[in-house]
């Protein structure tokens, strides 16, 4: 069995009926054909003729050989190829051709398939009942019958009888390894006619970095919403717990911030789950516009400081909440900025209580956020390399055309820590002066 595998085991099965197809598809063109070669000589009883055959076959592969520029034909053609030519499905590319050599590629793989298919198609046809035939020669006597009033006397001599039935063999094994090289030289082609196109792979490459961009996005709205609410709620619950026995009203405005905090982070993260389940909707603009209709904004910024855990003295310059004059992204990064930036002094700021200055201010073609652990707190202190959180920061910023700064504030005694972050107002890099 092993040994009879390539000539009729699955992938030789599959690739043969992958030339069925072929044959199939190239009926229409061979039968237009056979009007032309009609028209053109007018003989009788083409399909007796094998030169009348042979020239309607020269015909029908132009009219092929022009289908095979239409958009739809290499789609089809890769589905067909990668189901029955065993042909490892990362080698052929995916949806229509976008370039001239690549169409030229295709008709070409269209031109062959169907060629090749429909000679194995019409050996097929054509053989298997006359192999069948010459084997059953010596076991009936209707067929030496029909042989001798066929005029083929010398089939039916006592000899020729004796070899009948291995010369049908033989027929079908030769029909076999027609079939089997023909689906081989189609498997051999199909990477290089069907295969990506160097268009193709830097297609795939920018859907793939599209795709990392956005799990970049989502990962930093998980960072920044989820981890605000960790360290603002271990924050208040350490300090309730303190207190508890000796002040019960700041325990209750406590247990109402974290509250308040948990239900506005589970909103948010359900939101960004959402993201991640919804598949990929055509035509998002800026960056971050797909989140930016679920995100908060400026206009929150109230709601987050009442219940962030940091007493913040806040300063706003211009109307940051206005979406006339703060686009929605740019509201919606500005926002997770300052979560973010408040989760740093939470986490890294000195005293039992931190405390923070914010100023929010509106240029003229920039937005400014600016944020400070005052003197007589503990400087902040950065992990190695920065943190996640101050990164994210950075490429918020980034995105956005914006920029941002992190350090001790120079002109201090080296006890206040300060962030600083400037973004476009309308979110285009190549507005910002």
């Amino acid at each position: 069995m092993r040994l009879l595998a390539p000539l009729v085991g699955r992938r030789a099965r599959l690739r043969w009926l992958h030339l069925i197809i072929g044959g199939a598809l190239l009926m229409p063109y061979y039968l237009v054909g056979t009007v032309l070669v009609s028209m053109a000589g007018g003989e009788a009883g083409l399909f007796s003729s094998v030169p009348a055959q042979l020239a309607a076959f020269a015909c029908a592969l132009p009219m092929v050989a022009v289908s095979g520029f239409f958009p739809l034909v290499r789609p089809l053609s890769v589905a067909a190829a990668r189901a029955l030519c065993g042909v490892p499905p990362a080698l052929l590319a995916d949806g229509p051709a976008r370039t001239r050599q690549a169409r030229v590629r295709t008709t070409s793989w269209f031109t062959l398939h169907l060629g090749l298919g429909g000679i194995v198609s019409g050996i097929t046809l054509a053989l298997t009942p006359f192999a069948f035939a010459v084997a059953g020669l010596p076991f009936s006597a209707a067929l030496r019958e029909s042989w001798l009033a066929a005029g083929s006397g010398v089939l039916v001599e006592p000899w020729a009888l004796a070899l009948a039935p291995f010369a049908g063999l033989a027929m079908l094994v030769a029909m076999a390894l027609a079939a089997a090289g023909a689906g081989e030289l189609l498997a051999r082609r199909v990477p290089v006619l069907l295969g990506p196109a160097p268009e193709d792979r830097l297609a795939d490459a920018e859907r793939r970095a599209a795709d990392l961009a956005v799990r970049n996005r989502l990962a930093r709205e998980l960072h920044d919403s989820v981890g605000h609410a960790l360290s603002a709620v271990t924050l208040q619950a350490g300090a309730a717990r303190r207190v508890l026995d000796r002040d019960p009203e700041f325990v209750r405005r406590a247990l109402t911030a974290i509250e308040e905090t948990t239900r506005r982070t589970v909103g948010e993260l359900d939101a960004v789950v959402g993201l991640l389940r919804r598949d990929e909707e055509p035509g998002s603009g800026e960056p971050g516009d797909a989140e930016a209709a679920y995100g908060p904004g400026l206009d929150a910024l109230d709601g987050l400081l009442a219940h962030c855990g940091v007493p913040v003295a806040y300063e706003r310059e211009g109307d940051p909440g206005d979406p006339r004059v703060v686009v929605p992204v740019v509201s919606r990064e500005a926002y997770r900025i300052v979560q973010e930036g408040l989760s740093n002094v939470l986490r890294h700021g000195g005293g039992s209580t931190p405390t923070a200055r914010l100023l929010v201010a509106v240029r003229e073609k920039e937005l400014e956020i600016v944020m400070e652990n005052p003197p007589g707190e503990r400087p902040a202190v950065v992990r190695p390399g920065g943190g996640r959180g101050l990164r994210g920061i950075a490429e918020r910023a980034a995105l956005l055309g914006g920029r941002s700064e992190a350090g001790p504030y120079d002109g201090t005694d080296g006890s206040t820590w300060r962030l600083a972050v400037r973004l476009p107002l309308t979110g285009r890099p190549e507005e910002r002066s």
